[in-house]
């Protein structure tokens, strides 16, 4: 029987529900190029520093290619007895090349292998993060171009407040993906650490060279201590904590697309290609997709208490918790992709209800502020003018009229400041085109956000396409 690497100290071996528990390859086989491009580099360099000879490392890299063309054609058997994905390429390899393919493991151990397989992993999937994000923001932009004047209540409280533009509004979640694409950005800086070369936890005798390592794989910069490299998971926390802010942010983008597309507000129409319908209510047009998106920011927080959790506890180095840390984050990769990618699919396909929300001002009160704002422009303070109109709004209340209805004369009762040119406050248009000041809702203010967003993005895909 083949015997594990490892097996040399052990008597018995392992039990087979052992095995089945134990095992990570069922999962962590998806790390394969990886694994091989690392260990390509690590026999590289290993030949350089006169570790091994060159024709050994030629034979080596040749069959390491071939592996990794038997993966990609479906030909390679994934046993679970090899456990994980690193020491079933590594018998693959001892069968095509013999004792040679065993020189491989020299001056490393599984402990930095992995460690190595998880950030140029990660290093990948940050971009595809980051260039989804773009996409995405590239559709809010265009969202928002197109409805620059369309004006609607902006809400606290999920009360009217006061009128902005919808363009103001789609701009709002812009930056926040924004900040979002920032926190990636600086994240990679922390995944672009080679830790190979630390070996278990120790470093190495062998004579290796990190910094040929480093300049080979594209990592900028080396760890600093062996025994760090080899147990740190902070990377990936950053990554998942970084993930889970973006499934909130969708989430509340979607929270606001699925009651804006409820009869009681039909403030939108998704299209139909993002919906389903009922099994019993015929007339049912459900937006499940924004449903599901805002569902699965449950499934990626838990991913990141998930290691979070595992890590709290660990000693210094290495422990075998710590392959734990694989599942979590692939499924964050996967889903928080396939969020961004569906997202950035279904924004250009919404349509908004310019009329319904047009008309949902009259409906708040949503001026009061105008007026108060006019009262202090006459040198009324601030807190006086505030009481005044909120006796206004009750009367109007009471009354059963909107602000626009009341007359001069109706308004002088509550303050003597009132003169003719109030009734020139008195316009959802001019409220909004008013706040000029920096980041407000103007349109001029609105086109200039979505002007500055483009020359960003612009930026961001030739800094990006530099790296893919």
């Amino acid at each position: 029987m083949t015997q594990k690497p490892w097996q040399g100290r052990f008597d018995k071996p392992t039990r087979q529900e052992v095995e089945e528990y134990t095992e990570s390859l069922s999962f962590d086989k998806r790390l394969y190029k990886y694994d091989i491009k690392g260990s390509i580099a690590h026999c590289r360099m290993m030949a350089e520093c006169g570790i091994i000879s060159h024709d050994e490392a030629s034979e080596i890299v040749t069959a390491l290619g071939e592996i990794q063309r038997e993966i990609e054609r479906g030909e390679f058997v994934f046993e679970p007895f090899y456990e994980d994905i690193h020491m079933a390429i590594e018998h693959r390899l001892i069968q095509k090349v013999g004792d040679i393919g065993g020189k491989l493991h020299t001056a490393r151990s599984r402990n930095d292998q992995v460690c190595l397989d998880m950030r140029m992993y990660l290093k990948d999937a940050i971009i595809e993060v980051r260039i989804n994000l773009i996409r995405v923001m590239e559709a809010l932009a265009n969202l928002a171009e197109e409805n620059v004047e369309v004006v609607l209540p902006g809400f606290t409280h999920l009360q009217h407040a006061q009128p902005v533009s919808l363009g103001h509004h789609l701009m709002a979640y812009c930056e926040m993906f924004r900040r979002d694409e920032e926190r990636f950005r600086d994240c990679y800086k922390r995944v672009d650490v080679l830790p190979l070369g630390s070996a278990a936890l120790a470093g190495t005798t062998f004579p290796i060279d990190m910094e040929w390592t480093a300049k080979y794989l594209g990592f900028s910069k080396i760890t600093r201590n062996s025994m760090d490299a080899v147990s740190d998971r902070d990377f990936l926390v950053e990554f998942l904590a970084a993930s889970a802010i973006i499934a909130m942010h969708v989430s509340r983008l979607s929270e606001e697309l699925i009651i804006w597309s409820s009869p009681e507000f039909s403030f939108v129409e998704i299209s139909d290609a993002f919906c389903t319908g009922s099994s019993i209510m015929p007339q049912k047009k459900n937006p499940d997709v924004a449903e599901l998106m805002r569902g699965k920011t449950g499934r990626i927080y838990g991913n990141l208490i998930s290691l979070l959790t595992v890590l709290k506890g660990l000693p210094l180095t290495y422990n075998r918790d710590l392959q734990e840390d694989k599942e979590p984050v692939f499924d964050t990769v996967d889903t928080i992709v396939r969020t961004l990618q569906l997202l950035a699919l279904m924004l250009p396909e919404v349509k908004f209800n310019e009329e319904r929300m047009e008309s949902a001002l009259e409906s708040g009160y949503t001026l009061a502020t105008e007026l108060a704002d006019y009262l202090v422009s006459k040198g009324v303070p601030f807190r006086k003018a505030h009481h005044s109109v909120g006796q206004i709004v009750k009367y109007c209340i009471d009354s059963n009229k909107k602000l626009t209805d009341c007359s001069l004369e109706e308004l002088k009762q509550f303050s003597k400041c009132f003169e003719e040119d109030v009734f020139e406050v008195l316009d959802y248009r001019k409220a909004v085109e008013r706040r000029k000041s920096i980041g407000g809702t103007s349109f001029l203010r609105v086109r200039e956000a979505i002007e500055e967003i483009r020359q960003h993005l612009s930026m961001l895909k030739e800094e990006l396409g530099s790296k893919s």
